[in-house]
């Protein structure tokens, strides 16, 4: 195979995993026997292989001209990038083979789903609740089970529901976000996200109203099931600064729409992501 393209490496995007991590983090946080080799290996198959993968994916299918998720200026993809990432989803597959069965056939639903969001001939993106279902179930709640799964010693298939549903309403209530700067590209495209059909007022009241609900999911799962109050608190705290940098920017949005473009979006990315990523790693190094 001929080098990696300036393209293809862009495309990728793996500093986007960055964004997917606070799951992985949360997930590996709540597994009290814990098998340090395999989730090692969990982290490099979502977050070096599978993330990226289907970020290509996506870019191959899209070819976007406008900013996306973590880049300005995109990149004309090529070939090369469907065939890159069809060999890291490849060789994800083969390495969750030394985790479980369960674990190949949990990456198998995420992969069949995360082409069916994308593939021209499926195109779930297209379908305004359908498509925020796929990506807030695959990048929630599946990945937590896979996660929390693969590195219990030994894997088990009893993973708490109610941290699942968190993880869900986290990924569901954040990602129409990320889509608020992308309306007018979807409209020439043919896409009818949650976003665009929510309106940009609309998008920061959803967003509101699913990250109080995860919010209290979370409360219920570590005052309730964890009986861990402590480290709700610290996460709590930590997530702090994304409530009010998420209401500013709230407020000048509602006044001036202009203002939910791609800048402060990737603002709010980057400040959700550090804050949520340092409240679990905070509850993993408790422990």
């Amino acid at each position: 195979m001929s080098l990696l393209q300036r393209s293809t490496i862009q495309l990728l995007r793996f500093p986007f995993s960055f964004f997917l991590l606070p799951v992985y983090l949360f997930a590996i946080g709540q597994v009290v026997y814990k098998d340090p080799g395999r989730a090692l290996l969990i982290f490099v198959i979502f977050h070096g292989l599978i993330f990226p993968a289907s970020n290509g994916y996506n870019s191959y299918m899209d070819r976007d001209e406008g900013p996306i998720g973590g880049i300005r200026n995109p990149m004309a993809p090529t070939k090369q990038l469907f065939h890159i990432s069809i060999f890291m989803d490849a060789l994800a597959l083969c390495l969750g083979v030394f985790i479980s069965g369960w674990f190949v056939a949990g990456l198998l639903v995420y992969i069949g789903a995360s082409r069916a969001y994308s593939w021209r001939g499926i195109r779930l993106k297209r379908y305004p609740l359908l498509g925020w279902m796929v990506v807030s179930s695959c990048q929630g709640a599946l990945t937590f089970f896979l996660v929390y799964h693969g590195s219990h010693k030994p894997p088990t298939l009893d993973v708490p529901v109610s941290a699942m549903l968190a993880a869900s309403l986290l990924i569901g209530g954040f990602y129409p976000l990320t889509q608020i700067y992308q309306h007018e590209a979807d409209r020439r495209d043919g896409v009818r996200t949650l976003s665009r059909v929510l309106g940009v007022r609309g998008t920061f009241l959803f967003t509101a109203a699913l990250y109080t609900l995860a919010f209290l999911t979370l409360a219920y799962y570590f005052m309730e099931d964890a009986f861990a109050p402590k480290e709700f608190l610290v996460l709590a705290t930590c997530m702090l600064p994304i409530l009010v940098y998420f209401l500013s920017w709230a407020v000048a949005a509602w006044r001036d729409p202009g203002k939910a473009d791609f800048r402060h979006t990737m603002r709010m990315n980057w400040l959700a992501s550090i804050c949520t990523n340092a409240g679990f790693l905070a509850i993993l190094l408790m422990q």
